[in-house]
This record gives structure tokens, sequence and C-alpha cells, in this order.
């Protein structure tokens, strides 16, 4: 039977820190996966659900991007830990009904952590709480759609907002991008400004696409695979496999990391007799521990030593035949990485320069080389110019369009990159607006709407009138935490279409509503079509179905499509030009409008029902083409620059604990890094702590420091960790208000979490300012 949702919250002062581990995965991650599976849904959902998980035709893992094979077979477990955590969340037997709600002011709640919350179950019914009131209360979904309606037609377009999760579906977010500029708005900011924005807006420029440029067969061919800024035994654990196998054939895998991961050293694969039994698989042939935001450096530097190998033998590095058919700029890139400053990029870096020459002669000699990475690059002011340092380094050696070779960001969220196919953008192309309005008779806004940072901006400002949610978290997701609650709750009304109580429905606007909605696993099948499914993107552009086929807790749930349908038809009204119904009650008709406004997915019907659906259109990878403004794939040239903390401070950069998905809490410990039972920790390298004149397990407050301003998170525990030294590493969302707004990612507009100036001072008795009295 499951377990009952935890009464108690995290108590901080349970903390116990072990020694971290040294390897992942392996039979306790099977373990685990089963435990919390059980405890949640009990044993028939736990194994009907696991069984079909990233199978042919069964549900996609709500978790992250990592694709599965489509030319060879899959195993019959194709999930990983963390993966298992999620499902176990989405089965759940708990209910958050009417009943717990009374029971539960807002004041009650405020003083929650993400981790009880999330904890307490589905949400069974529509819920509301208007001016004046402590508790939700139920509605009837006709009522809240009417409710929506009012506020947003007291409003104008541009004061509303439309947040997306990476966890919506295509057809989903393609009808909710078609509301929002139907009702005159681009205010479409979601997840992706968040994390991947930075690699976007560095590959479109340059190779033509903001997509990575390999596929899984990749790893099967490639000569050096590098890991950079990225945790895969957490964040993508079925990424270990891939790069097991690419190992075990002869590849060369290069981890680049501040902290030394267990899934960057060792890997336990439970479906194999070594993962069970025996030692495991090496994963790194090298591991470079770099300071937080010393990636361009070191890039620029591999790109140095690459041409100098180059000038030494001739025709043997640098493909020429390639750069003359595809590319420009490598002359001016040639003269600028011509000479380096060598003490300043050890200084960057924290890493010398035989180690750093080590992985180039790897890289020179590679006939194929892969380049992934994720959020350690992409949360800095110069992530941009560091991705474009990546990208630079694989044009140099023609790592495009062929076998074993390519760019590879690494999505965190299960759809995050199929949102942004679908049009969920706040920066949409004319051709694009022309096609959607041509599809549908209406006149899209042309001006770009909000960003995730815009949006906290506006709230800050008052200037959102109404913002709605699908999925996420959006007040725990952002920056500067305290002063996007406070803009949330100073809104007329915030809408939250979700499956579990979390953060922002508790910091919510004058008036809030949520909406229950089915997830990934469970069925759908009240339309008069008869069951329904949707698809998802992975992070290597493979468009599958996803179809859930277990039992709603609850008959008052809805599916997101019809719920964005019946939302628009109550806004718009019945003479709009868009059958809102039709898409309702038929995914095929969403899908039919899909495959005429969005290029790659012509028969998107009859292509995403084959087995392993369908692999979009890669430029790069399928042709050596580049859609750039010239057609050709572009060299560029940024400084030198990287993260430099004043004296008596550390670099901090947020993380994902081992029991954790974004803002999801699956429990109280991260197993690999040994830390049980808290988050509120600050991971600092012994020598630091003595040097600024601090122990271990002390307890401290937190102050970061940003053009002149301050903010403070108190009542952290400092713990002593192998980081690179002059860096600390704490938990996201914990963190979160430690980063002011304006700290961002010069033109991709991310947030620095990865880039914070912190010091400690002795905790001094006051309570958290995040959560209220809860510390």
């Amino acid at each position: 039977m499951p377990k009952p949702a935890p009464i108690e919250d995290i108590i901080e002062d349970d903390l116990a820190v072990t020694a971290p581990k040294t390897s992942a995965a392996g039979v306790k991650a099977v373990m685990v996966a089963l435990e919390r599976g059980i405890a949640q849904g009990g044993v028939s959902r736990t194994v009907r659900s696991m069984l079909r998980v990233n199978q042919p035709h069964g549900v996609d893992c709500p978790g992250c991007a990592w694709p599965e094979s489509i030319t060879g077979r899959r195993k019959p477990a194709e999930f990983c830990e963390n993966g298992a955590k999620a499902l176990a969340e989405e089965n759940t037997l708990r209910t958050a009904d009417r009943e717990w709600w009374a029971a539960h002011p807002i004041s009650d709640l405020r003083g929650k952590t993400e981790y009880w919350l999330g904890n307490q179950g589905r949400i069974t019914e529509p819920m509301m709480i208007a001016p004046g009131e402590d508790r939700y209360r139920p509605i009837s979904w006709n009522e809240a759609f009417a409710t929506i309606a009012e506020h947003i037609r007291a409003t104008t377009p541009d004061r509303c907002a439309f947040y997306t999760s990476g966890r919506t579906a295509n057809e989903t977010a393609f009808m909710y991008q078609l509301f929002a500029r139907s009702l005159g708005t681009n205010n479409l900011p979601d997840c992706s400004n968040m994390c991947h924005e930075s690699s976007g807006s560095a590959m479109n420029p340059t190779i033509g696409i903001g997509k990575g440029t390999v596929s899984l067969e990749d790893f099967d061919h490639a000569d050096v695979i590098m890991v950079v800024g990225q945790n895969p035994g957490t964040n993508h654990p079925r990424m270990l496999s891939a790069l097991a196998d690419a190992r075990h054939r002869g590849a060369k895998v290069v981890a680049v990391n501040p902290l030394p991961e267990a899934g960057l050293m060792n890997f336990k694969d439970p479906q194999k007799v070594n993962g069970v039994v025996g030692a495991g698989d090496r994963i790194s042939d090298e591991f470079l521990q770099i300071k937080v935001g010393g990636d361009l450096a070191l890039f620029q530097a591999l790109g140095h030593l690459l041409l100098l190998e180059e000038e030494r033998a001739p025709g043997t590095v640098v493909d020429h035949e390639f750069l003359a058919e595809n590319a420009e700029g490598l002359e001016a890139y040639r003269d600028a990485r011509s000479v380096i400053d060598w003490e300043a990029t050890e200084e960057a870096t924290g890493l010398s320069r035989l180690e750093i020459a080590t992985v180039a002669n790897l890289l020179a000699k590679s006939k194929g080389t892969i380049i992934c990475w994720a959020l350690g690059l992409t949360q800095q002011p110069h992530s941009v110019d560091t991705i474009r340092e990546i990208v630079n380094v694989l044009l140099l050696q023609g790592n495009f369009g062929k076998p074993g070779a390519g760019a590879c960001p690494v999505r965190g969220h299960s759809n995050v990159q199929g949102d942004r196919t679908m049009g969920v953008w706040e920066k949409p192309s004319e051709k694009w607006l022309a096609r959607l309005d041509a599809e549908f008779g209406i006149e899209s806004p042309r001006e770009h709407g909000f960003d995730s940072v815009e949006t906290q901006e506006a709230f800050e400002n008052g200037d959102v009138d109404v913002f709605v949610s699908m999925g996420g978290n959006f007040s725990l997701a952002c920056s500067d935490t305290e002063a996007i609650e406070d803009g949330m709750m100073r809104a007329g009304l915030t809408v939250h279409i979700s499956t579990k109580p979390n953060r922002s429905h508790v910091v919510h606007g004058k008036t809030s509503i949520i909406l229950p909605t089915l997830g990934r696993t469970d069925r759908d099948d009240k339309h008069p079509s008869g069951p329904q499914f949707l698809s998802v993107e992975d992070s290597m552009s493979v468009v599958k179905s996803t179809q859930g086929r277990l039992a709603p807790v609850s008959d008052h749930l809805l599916a997101e499509p019809v719920i964005v349908a019946r939302m628009a038809a109550a806004v718009l009204g019945d003479d709009h030009p868009v059958d809102w119904k039709a898409m309702a009650e038929d995914y095929d008709v969403i899908r039919d409008h899909i495959s005429r406004v969005v290029p790659g997915f012509e028969d998107f019907n009859a292509r995403v029902r084959q087995r392993n659906g369908f692999v979009l259109p890669n430029p790069p990878r399928d042709t050596r083409s580049f859609a750039t403004d010239s057609g050709r794939a572009h060299f560029t040239i940024s400084p030198l620059e990287y993260l430099m903390a004043p004296e008596g401070h550390l670099i901090l950069q947020t993380m994902r604990s081992h029991d954790q998905y974004n803002t999801t809490f699956y429990g109280q410990d991260d197993r690999y890094r040994g830390i049980k039972d808290g988050r509120r920790v600050i991971l600092v390298n012994p020598e630091d702590l003595e040097a600024l004149g601090f122990e271990d397990r002390q307890l401290v407050d937190v102050i970061s420091s940003f053009s002149g301003t301050e903010r403070r998170a108190n009542r952290f525990r400092l713990v002593g960790y192998p980081t690179a030294r002059g860096c600390a590493a704490a938990y996201y969302p914990e963190a979160n208000g430690l980063v002011h707004r304006e700290l961002v990612a010069r033109e991709s507009n991310t947030p620095g979490y990865k880039a914070m100036m912190v010091r400690f001072v002795p905790h001094t008795g006051e309570p958290s300012s995040t959560f209220d009295d809860r510390a």
C-alpha cells in the first residue's frame, strides 16, 4: 500500500554528512526507485508505469530529454532512478482534495518547503482563492474559466503573461502560444529562458540552428566526447550508458566540472552483471576540475593549441576542405588565437597548462568529437561567448555533418526543446507569425513579449494583471526570490495548471485559480473520438508519441489541451476564427494544424504513429548546411572573460540534489554527494574554509554582492567538500534569492545562477529569508 503524505517538514538540524560516492547508479538506484514508486502509488501502478516508460507507443518519461535509440533494441528498463522518481510523483495515490485545502490556510502553507507541499498528493478539482480569503475552495470548471475570462477582458493583452514549463507536450504548447497570440501578446516566458537560452543565442547566429546537431547513434562513432558543466549521474543518468558504451568501443571521455561528481567517475549499470556484482564502468579518461566560469578561457586555449598543432603538422588537425566550403571567419579567428595569456588562462580555469594540453592532444587526434554541455555553461554573464567558443573548436575540425561529431546541448526538461519548436517564444520570427496567421485567420502581434526575467521585472513594477502558468513553479524557479514573490502577490489573477501543490500556489495573486490537469502517465479518454495521445521532442530532435494508461486519481481532472481550449473559448468568444472545440475533442486536429505551420512536421499524424516516431530536419547534421544570414557557419571572436571573486568572497553556483527535479523534491537526500536530511548547505573546499576563517558544519548567513547591492539568505550550513578552489555550491532553489535579477547572461538574459559572489557571516539567529520562519 502507498505510504501517507509526510506530516513533518525538513528539519535542517538533522543534517548528516558522509564522504561523497565515487560511482553512480547500481543496485542501490534500483532499490530507491522501487521504494519511491511503491510509497507513492503502490505496487501495481508502479510496475505498470515502469514497463511502459520510454518504450515505443508508451509514455515518455516526464523527466529529462535524453533520447532513446530509434534504430536498435531498447532495454526492458529504459529509465533511470530519477525518471522512476518522476513517475512516482505523478502516479501517486495521495490526494490534496477539498478537505486538505480547507484544513490548510495560506499562512500555514507559506511556511512549508517545496518537499512538503509536493508530497501532499494530486490536486483533485479546480480550486480558487479570492481577495480576503485565507483558504482555497473548490469551484466548478465553468466558474473557473468564466473568472479567468473576466480578468483577462478587464485588462489589456500586454499586461497578461503566459508561462510554460518544459514538461508541456507539443500539442498543448502549440495551442497555448496560439491562444496568447490570438489574444494579442507575445508574453510567453518559458523555462528555456532560464536554462538553455544561452545555447540558442550562441548557436543560431553561428551554425543556423539552436538545437543539438548529433544523434544518439553518433556516440557509437565518436573518438572524443567532452561532458562540460553537466552532472549526468543525477540530471541525465541514461546518458551514462551511452558514455560507458562509447568508452568500451575506444572513445575518450573528458569531463569538465567544478565538482567531482560520481556520475563523471564510474557507472554501475544495474542491467549489466558488471554493474551489479562488479566494479562498474569508468566514465572519464580525463577530469578537468575547472573553476566556475572558466570554460570560456578553456575553449580559447584549446582552439589556440589545435591551431599550433596544425602549424606543426599541416593538414592533420584543421579540416580545410570543410571550412572552405562551409565556414567564414577562420583567418580572424586564427589571428585572435595566435597567442594566449597562459597566466590569465590558468587563473581563470584553475587548471594547469599541462592539463589543458593533454585534452588538446586528444582533440587533435580525434576524427570525430562531440561536445556536450548543460547549465554549468549557460548561466553566467559570458555564457553566450563560451558556447560560441565551443562552436569554434568544433568547426576547426569539421565536426558537423559527419558520424560521431557535433554539438550536444543536453536539455534537462522532457519537452523544453519541443515547446520552443511549437512556437513558445517571446521573440517569434515573422515567418512563424505569417504561417500561424494564414492557418487560423488571425493577426498575431509583432512586438516582442516578456521573457522570464522581463516577466519578473514586470511583476516587480506592477505591470502584470494576469499570469497563467502551464505547469512549472515560477516563483521558486526565478532568481531574486523575495522580489518575485512580492510581485506575484500584487497581480490581479494568477492561474496555475498543475498536478500537485507547489510554492507558486501560495504566493498567489489577489485572486488565484488552480486548474488540476492529467499527468503524462494518466489515461486521456474522455473524447468523442476515443483515447488520445500527445507528442514530445527529445534533445536530439526526435519526435515521438506519449500516451498514459493509468486511471486518473480524480474524475474532475482535464487534459492540458482541453484546459487551453476551454480557457481560450471563454476569453475569445464564439465568433473567434479558431475552432478550439475541435482541437480539444481530437488531438489529430491539432497535429494537422501543426503540420501546416511548423517546418519539418509535414504528415505529422502518420509519422508520429511510427514505432519510434520521426527525426526533424537538422541542416548542420543532415547536409552540412548552415541557415545563417550568409548561408555559412561563422567563427566568432570573444575577449577573455572569467569570474573573479572579490577578497573574502567565493564564486557560488547552484545545482540540483540527487533527490530533485528542478523545483520538485523527491526526498531529502543527495546520496552521491553524501548529504542527507538537509538542503540548506554550502559546499566549500576545506582549504577555502580555513582561509576564510570558518569551520566545517558552521552555521552561517550568506550574503551575495552584485553591482553595489546585496542579497542575504540566512541559516546555511557550511560543508567541507572537494570543490574547485575559490568556488562553492548550493542547492537550487534555496540559493535563488541570492541572485540579483539583473545578474544575467548577455544576449540570452538567462539568470546568473552560476555566477554569484558570496561571503559568509556567522548565523545571526534570524530565520531564513526564503521560507518565512520554517528554518
